[in-house]
């Protein structure tokens, strides 16, 4: 995914002038190739003088504490995806490889897959656009159909995004760390 994306970041040079920090591919994107990083921040408000690839760090799906994140995620067709059982033994299989905060934090965030195995919430608000394709946003007891350019605020809550259709749903999101519910 990351070949067809450029990622243009300012900063300044010494003299406090403004420059192109960085002009190509964005930071990394995760094992299963479906979350690509852009940016991140540790803190609120952003320390701009931080020199260097804020988005050069491991993917993880949340933010750090304070922090933000903007990147593209994908979300491939249904019927191109294993069946339930099979994402819950793999997830399952992931969870053993972790280490013991990482592996609290994957159990909070998948706190109910009852309704769908990609069933997730995060300590995040979330500012998310689809760009392409379309994909259905799934809560807990609602579900809501969206099409290129909607726009969700995702708060907090559990949700999935499953994709009904036959081409890879994209999208851009931003998340900002929020307080626990």
């Amino acid at each position: 995914m990351a070949d067809q994306y450029r990622r243009v970041v300012t900063g300044f040079d010494e003299n406090g002038r403004s420059i192109v920090a960085i002009d190509g591919p964005p930071g990394p994107e995760d094992a299963r190739g479906t979350l690509l990083e852009m940016w991140a921040t540790d803190s609120t408000p952003a320390d701009n003088s931080i020199p260097g690839d804020a988005a050069d760090r491991p993917v993880r799906l949340e933010p750090s504490a304070e922090g933000s994140k903007f990147r593209f995620f994908r979300v491939a067709p249904e019927s191109t995806l294993p069946s339930f059982e099979e994402r819950n033994a793999q997830q399952a299989a992931r969870l053993d490889t972790m280490n013991e905060d990482d592996r609290a934090d994957a159990v909070r965030i998948r706190r109910d897959t009852t309704r769908h195995p990609g069933m997730h919430e995060t300590l995040t608000v979330d500012y998310i656009i689809l760009l392409s394709g379309e994909v259905t946003m799934l809560l807990d007891e609602d579900q809501v159909d969206l099409k290129p350019f909607d726009v969700i605020v995702q708060r907090g809550t559990n949700h999935a995004w499953v994709n009904h259709g036959t081409e890879t749903a994209v999208l851009a999101a931003v998340l900002i760390d929020a307080d626990p519910l």
